[in-house]
């Protein structure tokens, strides 16, 4: 402790602290003053025990999201994906594509919206049961409507949807019908409100996840009447036969292909087709496509609204982060190319 000086009242007081003195001087070095004690460690604030937030991810595409979850649900809009489409708007904004069979062999397209909503999309087309196993819980269709028997299972389904009629939704004058419906996306997006987040639709992971597989820079996926044919270029995949208008292509960074069981929908077309359903559960064989690569997995789905699974003779696969392009490619009567 620090020392206190002492009135000098007295002969004995100052003699005492004349030898105080002297002894204090032979023990500590001359110096009548004691060096500052050390301080005591100071408790840390708050902004220095807080951890750092947990980052969150955009669950269609895997990327790390910065901002708020949107106040809407995901957007899963039937658009036509026939030469009579052409040109298809809004596929460029979107989160994910998945491709789905339909009628003669040919396809329609779900396109899905979370992150980003453009102000118009279409040709808006009709849905399929083949939905309930591809539109993720929570989500909101736009279509063109559907055969009585299946608006009956997606309504079993507690799939809400959106069809002409409602606000947003309009038909395009310099088009011809059934091709002329389209939709004000971005104004139908400010009208819903998400109850829940969704979850990741597919297992996101890194490219540093991903097994070696083998070279492969282009692929087609052969439904029958129609194809789809893709190129690695500059980092991604470009669809060479796309109906998209220019500048409006889906900026695919993985292709993931999944082979599936097709069935009888139970009615036919007008045209006289017999309807297909695809049945998006139980497994099959994957093939994912990125990087210029192919590997070869399975994918396995817990009923129609269980989560997509991937996996390869090693283990689980994870598809990298970014937007993609689902390929749902029948079992049977279907093929699928690559090449290196």
């Amino acid at each position: 402790m620090r020392h206190r000086r002492h009135p000098r009242s007295t002969h004995a007081v100052v003699a005492a602290l004349v030898a105080a003195s002297l002894l204090l001087a032979g023990c500590g070095g001359g110096d009548d003053e004691e060096a500052p004690s050390e301080a005591a460690p100071s408790e840390p604030t708050s902004s220095e025990t807080s951890e750092p937030p947990e980052p969150t991810y955009w669950p269609l595409t895997g990327l790390e999201r910065t901002t708020g979850a949107p106040k809407h649900p995901v957007i899963v809009t039937k658009v036509d994906n026939t030469s009579s489409s052409s040109p298809q708007v809004g596929l460029g904004s979107a989160d994910l594509v998945v491709e789905e069979l339909v009628e003669g062999g040919y396809t329609r397209l779900a396109a899905f919206y979370y992150s980003k909503v453009p102000a118009n999309i279409g040709p808006v087309r009709s849905m399929r049961a083949s939905d309930i196993g591809i539109v993720p819980e929570g989500a909101t269709v736009v279509t063109s409507g559907a055969a009585p028997i299946t608006i009956k299972r997606i309504n079993g389904a507690g799939i809400p949807w959106i069809t002409e009629g409602a606000a947003g939704v309009y038909r395009e004058t310099s088009r011809s019908a059934p091709y002329n419906l389209f939709a004000h996306l971005a104004d139908i997006s400010k009208r819903l409100k998400a109850k829940d987040e969704p979850p990741a639709y597919l297992p996101w992971g890194t490219e540093a996840d991903l097994p070696k597989g083998g070279k492969a820079s282009t692929l087609t996926a052969d439904f029958g009447a129609h194809s789809t044919s893709w190129a690695f270029q500059e980092g991604g995949y470009v669809n060479t036969d796309s109906y998209a208008a220019e500048g409006d292509q889906f900026p695919a960074d993985s292709v993931l292909v999944l082979r599936v069981e097709i069935g009888d929908a139970g009615y036919r077309d007008p045209a006289g087709y017999p309807v297909p359903e695809t049945k998006f559960e139980g497994k099959g064989s994957a093939l994912l496509f990125h990087g210029g690569r192919v590997i070869r997995g399975t994918w396995t789905k817990d009923g129609l609204t269980g989560a997509i699974e991937l996996a390869t003779k090693d283990g689980d696969l994870t598809v990298p982060a970014g937007h993609v392009w689902v390929e749902l490619v029948p079992a049977v009567n279907g093929t699928v190319t690559f090449a290196k």
